[in-house]
């Protein structure tokens, strides 16, 4: 049992402690990570074939709690207390339940079950009158039920024996018939009722960060809601109240990162070129085509990408890692801006590339080309171009998926490809929106380039990336796949971990996919 601890004051519509509605799945198992004596125990429940769209749930046994995130934007829409017994809370003051405790002052287990209060305590002493509530005839019994007293933000679930005909509430709910209260739930809304029909898609009130919640608007930069990815290295972030932030690849400054997102959380100095072989292999006739360069022949453009999510990002580097950058002046400034609680990373760097647009009817040049005296440009280099400052060249937005490798290290990174470039007859193209369906409407925008000199369609091919041979996820988080009431939950533990590692690299000019086997899109790398 968790050790005793302060009580946790109940905030209706807000949330409970330092647990607020609204807040994200990353941030709310950061903060419980770090209090392992009080919340020894977190589980996380998710459906493995759909972890996107079904809901997640945090649970913490050993503190009777369950905390309830959407799937789509993984922030907290429902906390509930299933025991009563195992956490001291409060209202304005006035202790919900009085805990009894042994003489060495731990707290006694609950006997028969979650002791919550009783109505008259509720109904009279903290909350007061309300309006009549709903009643659940029990599925099992005909004679058994529950009834959800609700107030604004909070409700409680009180089981009935035996319901009267024509008898008020209170007098029943009052009665020796209707036990103490089984559950409390604090939600956004007027009723429970009335957070019921959208509790996982309402606009939620409260940021995602717990610390921009409890500080002033000016004391951190506004959260990133989601990003709109343009082509042509052009991306809008959209901001919770402030205004949008357009960064754009190869113009986009370390000072434009810092004075519009903040400082970085981590700074990682790039030295890894494990892909980078697959920049110099012989190029052939067909190698013009965009679709049969870019995958995999361009992987090696974004081979950064397997270190920069995977890496505690830290340290700056490290003696062995030094030595690699010498001789290089390029590897010794590159770097990653690690942004963990915007849910992305940028890639510092010299500017070799321009960015290929989403659709190919826009022409860009595809790289950056050095001047002669006489104005002629030469062949493309890949050295820093003198005068060239570090500038934004790279993006990863992180998905944040259960089950994933890199799950918890950053918040979910939403993003939507610009409907005006490429265009989908059933569905906007975004984060949640399964890999192979992405994949089919890029294929069709770049139809008229998938073809090789002998009229021969170019079939894509993809890299299988193993993520568990680095480091692993916490060993404090207990990953379940599915619910804690099905019968078929695995509980993935050791070298069953291994699994979660291996992903498949895709890549389309300016685009790479890294997806789960369940058609998650893990991480997409924009460049």
């Amino acid at each position: 049992m968790a050790q005793n601890r302060s009580p946790l004051p109940i905030n209706p519509g807000k949330g409970l402690g330092f647990l607020l509605l609204g807040g994200s799945l990353r941030d709310v198992l950061v903060r419980l990570k770090t209090q392992p004596s009080v919340f020894p125990v977190i589980n996380v429940e998710y459906a493995p074939d759909q972890p996107l769209f079904a809901p997640i749930n945090l649970s913490l046994p050993q503190n009777g709690l369950r905390l309830r995130f959407d799937g789509p934007d993984q922030r907290l829409r429902l906390i509930e207390v299933l025991d009563f017994s195992k956490i001291p809370l409060t209202y304005k003051g006035t202790e919900l339940v009085k805990i009894q405790e042994n003489e060495d002052q731990t707290e006694l287990p609950s006997v028969s079950g979650p002791n919550g209060p009783t109505f008259r305590h509720v109904y009279s002493k903290l909350f007061g009158p309300t309006f009549a509530g709903e009643y659940y005839p029990s599925s099992s019994s005909r004679d058994n039920g529950t009834y959800i007293l609700s107030y604004p933000g909070v409700a409680f679930s009180f089981v009935v024996q035996r319901w009267p005909r024509d008898a008020d509430f209170v007098s029943v709910l009052s009665s020796p018939a209707t036990s103490p209260a089984k559950c409390l739930s604090i939600f956004s809304g007027s009723s429970w009722e009335d957070a019921r029909q959208d509790l996982l898609t309402r606009p939620c009130p409260h940021p995602r960060s717990l610390a921009l919640a409890g500080r002033g608007k000016e004391s951190c930069p506004d959260e990133i809601e989601f990003v709109i990815i343009k082509g042509s290295g052009q991306l809008e972030m959209r901001r919770r109240n402030s205004p949008n932030f357009n960064l754009k690849l190869g113009e986009t400054t370390q000072q434009d990162l810092v004075a519009s997102l903040g400082p970085p959380d981590a700074v990682y100095r790039k030295n890894d070129r494990r892909l980078s072989i697959h920049k110099e292999r012989t190029f052939s006739h067909s190698d013009n085509n965009p679709l049969n360069s870019e995958s995999p022949g361009q992987f090696g453009a974004v081979s950064d990408t397997d270190r920069s999510s995977i890496s505690t990002a830290t340290d700056y580097s490290s003696p062995d890692d030094d030595a690699l950058t010498e001789g290089n002046d390029s590897l010794a400034v590159e770097c990653f801006y690690n942004y963990f609680n915007h849910g992305f990373d940028v890639f510092v760097s010299y500017p070799l590339t321009l960015s290929p647009p989403l659709n190919p009817a826009a022409k860009v040049p595809s790289r950056i080309k050095r001047g002669d005296d006489d104005g002629q440009s030469k062949d493309p280099v890949e050295q820093p171009l003198p005068g060239n400052q570090l500038v934004a060249t790279k993006i990863l937005l992180h998905g944040n998926v259960p089950g994933s490798h890199a799950f918890n290290r950053h918040r979910r990174s939403r993003w939507v490809l610009d409907a005006s470039q490429i265009q989908s007859p059933n569905q906007a193209l975004d984060s949640e929106t399964p890999f192979f369906d992405v994949r089919d409407a890029l294929k069709d925008v770049w139809q008229n380039s998938a073809i090789d000199d002998d009229g021969k369609a170019v079939t894509q091919r993809h890299m299988v990336l193993n993520r568990g041979w680095g480091d692993s996820p916490g060993s404090s988080i207990e990953l379940l796949g599915g619910w804690e009431e099905s019968a078929d939950s695995v509980r993935i533990e050791g070298a069953s971990k291994a699994a979660l590692g291996n992903t498949d690299l895709y890549g389309f000019p300016g685009l790479l996919f890294e997806v789960l086997k369940n058609d998650a899109i893990s991480c997409l790398t924009v460049y």
